[in-house]
């Protein structure tokens, strides 16, 4: 068993992220074995899920004429426009059927404000709204973190970066995640992650 100040961070492992979902990430299913063998390790576990109302903005169904993976400027910067995906109450939207949800003591749903993404699990994509659970970990006496699960490049990453930046140690371990790698992306998180002083785990 980890130390009582490591917590385990599983980023959206929900049906939408894996093969047969609106916005399936190759392999996405592959890692559950190993996130769910790794929960035993752990006295904190966190599932992150998104949790989107349909009338999001960062769905390219929301924006006539705009096509899916093209990007647009919103007030908080650049944004990706994506299929509609883990929409509010939908199948999608649930945790896939062979993740254990039981270890989890939190749940943070993310991405339900119609107006801004979120991709991190610590802040919306303004980068200052949170969404509470740095206090959670703090008031814990968490400092350590292991980050897994989907997509590397995308909130895996993001989520590393923030925790990084609120002073958490962090590890992402590569085996137990998969990317998107829209157009580069994957190298680019993985050299500002590193920049960052996350620990990559390959």
């Amino acid at each position: 068993m980890r130390p009582a100040d490591e917590a385990l961070i599983v980023i959206d492992i929900q049906n939408d992220f894996c093969p047969g979902g609106a916005l399936a990430v190759a392999g996405g299913d592959a890692i559950i074995p190993k996130v769910n063998a790794l929960m035993a390790e752990f006295d904190c576990v966190v599932l992150t899920q998104d949790w989107h109302p349909a009338d999001h903005s960062s769905f390219a169904a929301n924006h006539p004429g705009a096509g899916a993976f093209s990007q647009i400027q919103m007030p908080y910067g650049p944004q990706v426009l994506w299929p509609v995906h883990c929409v509010q109450g939908s199948a999608g939207a649930e945790f896939h059927a062979d993740l254990q949800t039981e270890p989890a003591q939190l749940i943070v749903r993310k991405g339900f404000r119609s107006g801004i993404d979120s991709y991190s699990a610590f802040f919306e994509n303004d980068h200052c709204t949170p969404t509470g659970l740095e206090g959670y970990l703090r008031a814990r006496g968490i400092n350590v973190l292991t980050l897994v699960g989907l997509a590397t490049d995308f909130c895996v990453a993001y989520s590393a970066l923030d925790a990084a930046k609120l002073g958490f140690s962090v590890t992402l371990l590569e085996t137990a995640c998969r990317a998107i790698d829209l157009n580069g992306t994957m190298a680019e998180a993985k050299a500002k992650c590193l920049a960052a002083g996350v620990h990559w785990v390959v």
